[in-house]
């Protein structure tokens, strides 16, 4: 009786270890697919644009592309690069998709914007995001040089150039005499833009109607003062378009030049 006892307890004792064994496979196996699932969705890129990459791509296709790498902004999404890496590669060289004419405000990171990385796009900036001789000749190198098919002037809401544009604030009397020179190449967006309500930097609707307009008014300006630009965008080599990024929700509005 004593020996069916213990072989009683033996098999017992077996089957509470198997039986426990079975359940932390069975809460394993989702742990497992879980990080695999992570590690997935983490994926680091330690790549860079190439030539070959560049070449392969409408202009069309590009702005595709970064409409939806501002999606990734936006959803708060963005790619997780390796930038030791991808620094260490660019060092080969480089071939940018684009090049951004931004204003410097702070609060408009371009590459983040458009969720890109190193060797991606170049970017040039000037408060107000106008163009002058330097920047037009800067995306004469980006586009007929270095391969660049598109050509992005972006303003951005509550823009303090164009506010002090609007409220004409006299940059001169406060001895800022290049500040005033840079003012007047905002003015002519102001003046064009017509307006039922206050025209001070108070009225946001029309602000944003002149930031809009001013960024426009630039890309017609880069068109005039570049036929190379012009000729290659007449060719379909090249598109050049103006955009706004709005502070508060992260998004690019790209226009229809």
């Amino acid at each position: 009786m004593r020996k069916l006892t213990v072989q009683l307890f033996a098999v017992t004792t077996l089957l509470f270890l198997t039986s426990c064994e079975e359940a932390k496979t069975t809460k394993a196996e989702p742990e497992t697919k879980k990080t695999e699932t992570a590690l997935v969705e983490t994926k680091v890129v330690k790549s860079i644009l190439t030539a070959e990459e560049q070449a392969g791509m409408t202009p069309e296709e590009i702005v595709g592309r970064l409409k939806k790498g501002n999606e990734n902004f936006v959803n708060n999404n963005l790619t997780q690069r390796d930038h030791s890496a991808q620094r260490r590669k660019a060092m080969i060289g480089q071939f940018p998709k684009a090049i951004v004419l931004s204003c410097v405000d702070s609060r408009v990171p371009v590459e983040d914007v458009f969720d890109l990385g190193i060797g991606d796009i170049f970017v040039a900036r000037v408060a107000g995001n106008i163009e002058n001789t330097d920047i037009v000749g800067s995306m004469e190198f980006a586009t007929a040089v270095a391969g660049s098919k598109v050509v992005i002037v972006m303003g951005h809401t509550a823009c303090g150039a164009v506010k002090s544009t609007i409220d004409k604030v006299d940059a001169k009397a406060l001895g800022m005499n290049s500040l005033a020179d840079l003012i007047k190449e905002i003015e002519p967006a102001v003046v064009d833009t017509k307006s039922t309500g206050e025209r001070t930097s108070k009225n946001e609707k029309f602000t944003n109607t002149v930031i809009n307009n001013n960024a426009m008014r630039t890309v017609e300006n880069i068109r005039e003062a570049s036929p190379t630009m012009a000729k290659m965008e007449d060719e379909g080599k090249i598109m050049i378009v103006s955009a706004v990024y709005d502070m508060e929700s992260g998004k690019v509005m790209f226009n229809k030049d």
